[in-house]
């Protein structure tokens, strides 16, 4: 995550973000006060010890041979003030090696799931982190750390630069009506949603410093997730059956495989913001996973032009950020690299090429947003269900509805059996006919691939 200016909560540089971030741990601190082990205690002072305590840390992991203690060395190695490379030593002993740095060393922990840490370095981890910021208590209890308890791997759980809320959500914000914005330019692209005829437009030159919204759009309570490292806002619905009351979710500050995890409010346990699903915490093993609603990436002007009604984001938000156009995120929008690591298969496409994905029909399918330079039409299919998209590759725009058994055409518009029209609801044709919309989402290529490649399809021309 890219560290904003300025926060309710105190931020790292992004020198320390990348770099390690140690200054935020507090010097002092015996670990083993928690754990009676000689090799965790090693461990904390090669973090925050002197160098002779770095030394003598190091003297007791290199008199021993196990490849689980490379996890908690990749711990040390993001956080430590002593240079990189003394680590990679007792890494590439271990291993067998030859990788320099803790982006590479990530990428190898995530490589090698047959590696399982010593039963200390849940621990260890969870002190590190309650170090720089104590309100992490909530998601790391350590009932919640164990491999039979979470869904995820917690040595793939990494600090993303943030404390907890340090990229605060925007909860039911303050809106205006979109004849109102003149902040907007006409290229400015906005995630539009509508429900029940509510029309709302969120600038993404906004959602980038926030990240989350929890908002009731016609009637119904949903959720953005703005995952800005993948790329992909998804639009869930927080209503979910034989709970009390909708789900709020905010931001942990934790990343797991370059994408952020979310929590809920009531129970603060961390979900995935790419799957829906809760992976930590009180309801990890419960079962549940948010449905989708329709949200469209789309340019301000094409927006109000179809929706003239909608209503827009105010910037007064209650926090300070320079909401300009393109200033959020610039550097990483603009680079093809990753900020954080995780393995990408880049066979058929690049890590950062864009995709629009369905899951829904008990299957799961992507198109590359490029296809749609050549064409603003695709008759497919999602599982056994017969799906129509129509996009727009300038504004990163797609949008998806069932099909039934027409083929459509694009002649200024879609046809098929004469003349439809395009609604934010659905497809609507002659005689009153209805074709329903499809919920979907953009996404870079690694985050889909990386969390999906294994049950979902990739469209080819």
């Amino acid at each position: 995550m890219v560290t904003p200016p300025k926060t309710e909560a105190p931020l790292v540089t992004r020198r320390e973000l990348i770099a390690g971030g140690a200054a935020l741990l507090t010097p002092g601190f015996s670990f083993a006060q928690g754990a009676d082990t000689e090799v965790a205690d090693a461990m904390w002072k090669m973090v925050r010890g002197s160098r002779r305590g770095f030394d003598e840390g190091m003297a007791v992991i290199e008199a021993l041979d196990d490849v689980a203690l490379v996890p908690p060395l990749i711990l040390v190695q993001r956080f430590s003030r002593a240079p990189s490379a003394w680590l990679d030593a007792p890494m590439q002993r271990l291993t067998g090696e030859d990788r320099a740095g803790w982006y590479e060393w990530m990428l190898w922990q995530e490589a090698n799931a047959q590696v399982v840490p010593p039963p200390w370095y849940a621990d260890l981890k969870r002190r590190m982190y309650l170090q720089i910021d104590p309100n992490f208590e909530v998601f790391l209890r350590d009932e919640y750390l164990g491999r039979e308890a979470a869904r995820i791997r917690f040595e793939e759980v990494t600090w993303g630069g943030v404390r907890k809320d340090g990229i605060p959500s925007l909860d039911n914000p303050r809106l205006i009506a979109g004849k109102e914005a003149a902040y907007l330019r006409e290229e400015d692209l906005v995630f539009g949603v509508s429900i029940n005829g509510d029309a709302r437009a969120y600038p993404l030159r906004i959602m980038g410093w926030h990240e989350m919204f929890d908002e009731v759009i016609g009637g119904v309570p949903v959720a953005l997730a703005y995952c800005t490292l993948c790329g992909s806002g998804i639009l869930f619905e927080t209503d979910v059956p034989g709970r009390n009351a909708p789900f709020v979710f905010g931001s942990s500050g934790f990343l797991y495989r370059s994408n952020k995890l979310m929590f809920d409010r009531e129970t603060h346990t961390l979900w995935n913001q790419f799957t829906g699903e809760p992976v930590i915490g009180p309801l990890a093993k419960s079962g549940l996973q948010l449905g989708q609603r329709p949200v469209v990436i789309e340019p301000w002007s094409t927006w109000f032009a179809k929706n003239p009604d909608t209503q827009v984001l105010s910037l007064n938000t209650g926090h300070s950020r320079d909401y300009g156009s393109g200033v959020v995120y610039r550097e990483y929008f603009g680079s093809p690299d990753l900020m954080f690591p995780t393995l990408v298969d880049e066979t058929e496409m690049r890590q950062k090429d864009y995709v629009f994905g369905i899951r829904q029909f008990g299957a799961a399918k992507a198109w590359p947003v490029s296809a749609f330079m050549t064409m603003r039409l695709i008759n497919d299919h999602v599982g056994d269900t017969p799906v129509v998209l129509i996009g727009d590759e300038r504004g990163r725009t797609v949008r998806a509805y069932e099909r039934g058994s027409r083929e459509f055409a694009w002649q200024d518009g879609p046809v098929a059996d004469g003349r439809w029209q395009v609604t934010e609801d659905a497809l609507l044709g002659p005689d009153g006919q209805s074709l329903p919309r499809v919920a979907g989402h953009i996404a870079y290529w690694f985050a889909w691939s990386g969390y999906l490649s294994d049950v979902a399809e990739l469209w080819r021309p």
